[in-house]
């Protein structure tokens, strides 16, 4: 793997931790869920063959530090702060720009807010789910899962999520053991570190997020919607497949399932590298 280049960049209540690889067009890498720039250890440098790689930690998770530990998040701001670093590295051209998870929430509203700062958007299960005719069920479960984390701790919640996520009746059944490359294994010890700000700050605040459509259609031809081909029928698969077929446009699937980016690197970023060109 080879060594990124290190920064820190200050923003609006927040110091930004971010990494840069290679040279090229600038493509930027919005991680999801409790993870940070180390989540794309494993696509960042085969993607640096061909572009200025930008990866970085979300305010509050990992090494990006918060002013204020108690502030309420917001997708607005967190996709603002991916356009500050769009801005430091690529001040003069459009740029790519890859999210997953609650990343391709922010990546939704990067590209809806400032379109002229965006060649290409592949947003990979963005829980969008405020688009979907049971939005209603949806907050419930958010609801029970502030609850529970409230009144039982981290684990507790994180189990009522897992099974709201799940596919209807596969909340009991064995999965096969997917074994992680090493790199990913490492990086278990931060993940779980961030988990109580993922599930007290992002997941409320996302998953209420409702994408502006109407300006989605009209920049559609800017956006490739993603799934991962195991996560049909999951909660995550959902939303993107309903906003392709709003818009009109082709549903991507990628390996693997809502962290195939983890369990399949390899696979995943030869067909991120087809998205971004197409």
């Amino acid at each position: 793997m080879t060594a990124p280049t290190i920064g820190s960049l200050r923003v609006n209540g927040a110091t930004l931790h971010y990494e840069v690889r290679g040279q090229g067009p600038l493509l930027l890498l919005i991680p999801g869920g409790a993870g940070g720039a180390a989540s794309f250890d494993g696509i960042a440098d085969g993607l640096a063959a061909e572009y200025t790689v930008a990866t970085y930690d979300p305010r509050g998770m990992s090494q990006s530090t918060l002013d204020d530990p108690e502030a309420e998040q917001s997708v607005a701001e967190h996709a603002d702060d991916a356009l500050r670093i769009l801005e430091l590295l690529s001040p003069d051209d459009p740029a790519r720009v890859f999210g997953s998870s609650s990343g391709a929430i922010a990546a939704l509203h990067l590209l809806t807010a400032h379109p002229e700062r965006i060649e290409r958007v592949v947003a990979h299960e963005p829980p969008v789910v405020e688009v979907l005719p049971d939005a209603p069920e949806h907050r419930r479960l958010i609801a029970r899962v502030q609850a529970t984390f409230r009144t039982e701790g981290l684990m507790p919640a994180m189990a009522v999520f897992a099974a709201g996520l799940k596919k209807d009746g596969e909340a009991n059944e064995p999965k096969a053991e997917i074994k992680l490359p090493p790199q990913a294994a490492a990086r278990a010890e931060q993940t779980m570190a961030n988990l109580p700000y993922f599930v007290g700050r992002i997941v409320p605040s996302f998953m209420s997020y409702a994408p502006d459509i109407h300006r989605l259609e009209a920049l559609s031809n800017r956006l490739v919607l993603a799934c991962g081909q195991d996560s049909r029928g999951e909660l995550p698969y959902d939303p993107a497949a309903f906003l392709a077929d709003r818009l009109s446009t082709e549903l991507l699937h990628f390996p693997g399932g809502h962290t195939g980016l983890t369990t399949h690197p390899d696979e995943f970023g030869e067909l991120l590298r087809k998205a971004l060109r197409a």
